[in-house]
């Protein structure tokens, strides 16, 4: 059996480790099992953040030291689910801008090597117009299969959640609601309707 291999993109500072965290906590709730590939190999503090989350959600995390190959430590994170029948691989990557060049040809190798099953990118519901330009090129770069939103509690009309969705023609996976590892959503359209419909 293979796992399912979710590879995850996006810019700094949306908050894409620590919704790498959640997403495993929700997949072990549902009863599966799940392995995360540290493959943000450069930022200092990245790999002691994602160790911290994967101590405290009880995964198991593959990673190599500071400024290896993030595509190695992916391909050895997919090799290590398969050889232990893990259901699901989550792979983190160095937030990047969608306007370097060279960080953008990284992601293209990463995903050669690990051929994910799914791309998901990821962003601040509050970026608005910022985020729907570089899902766009993320998505002309990478490729994207769907969307999470983080920091959707406070973007209160959901309009970036609608317009990315809409720009790029990519589903809502999930919204991120606040800092708990339980604070993710699966997107619902028509819970989104109603709350931009209001009572009034």
């Amino acid at each position: 059996m293979n796992p399912v291999k979710i590879l995850f993109t996006g810019v700094n500072g949306t908050g894409k480790t620590t919704t790498i965290a959640k997403v495993g906590a929700f997949l072990k709730k549902q009863g599966f099992s799940v392995v995360i590939g540290a493959g943000d190999t450069y930022r200092a503090g990245a790999m002691e953040q994602i160790n911290v989350h994967a101590e405290r959600i009880g995964i198991r995390i593959i990673q190599h030291q500071q400024g290896a190959d993030p595509s190695a430590v992916l391909f050895d994170a997919v090799k290590y689910a398969v050889s232990h029948k893990i259901d699901v691989v989550l792979a983190d990557t160095a937030g990047r801008f969608h306007t370097k060049a060279n960080l953008m040809n990284q992601l293209g190798k990463i995903r050669r090597v690990m051929n994910p099953d799914l791309i998901v990118y990821v962003d601040e519901a509050v970026a608005g117009n910022d985020a729907i330009v570089r899902a766009a090129e993320f998505d002309k770069t990478v490729g994207a299969d769907a969307v999470i939103l983080t920091k959707a509690d406070m973007d209160s009309r959901g309009g970036a959640a609608i317009s990315i969705a809409h720009t790029i023609g990519k589903p809502l996976m999930f919204l991120g609601t606040g800092q708990a590892y339980d604070d993710i959503i699966p997107f619902s359209p028509s819970a989104m309707v109603e709350e931009l419909l209001g009572d009034g």
